[in-house]
């Protein structure tokens, strides 16, 4: 069954999940030429939409997710649940631990 949603706001993470949507790569070269969409290259970074509440663990801890809202992160190539969004957008849910690093903005 494949759904199609209208925006990436109807979607809360539970637990550990964390939403994200990939960077956009450039579609245009340094010297001016355009690439066809297909050419592009899919980037391994991501902005961080929404942060599940995290979840306590077999010692009864609290593990709360690393990322917050709006951060920077490298996501592994392949891994996590791709949905489809109207328009052609698509977010992808990770889990918090399968997030490869945080990017700080330096």
């Amino acid at each position: 069954m494949s759904t199609i949603l209208k925006s990436a706001k109807s979607i809360v993470p539970l637990m550990d999940r964390v939403l994200v949507q990939r960077v956009k790569a450039q579609a245009k070269t340094a010297s001016g030429l355009y690439l066809p969409e297909k050419n592009v290259e899919k980037l391994n970074q991501a902005q961080v939409l929404a942060v599940g509440p995290g979840f306590t663990d077999s010692n009864g801890n609290k593990v709360t997710p690393q990322v917050k809202v709006g951060d920077q992160v490298l996501i592994p190539q392949f891994g996590g649940s791709a949905i489809k969004l109207s328009g052609d957008e698509e977010v992808i849910l990770f889990r918090d631990s399968e997030i490869l690093a945080k990017i700080n903005d330096a």
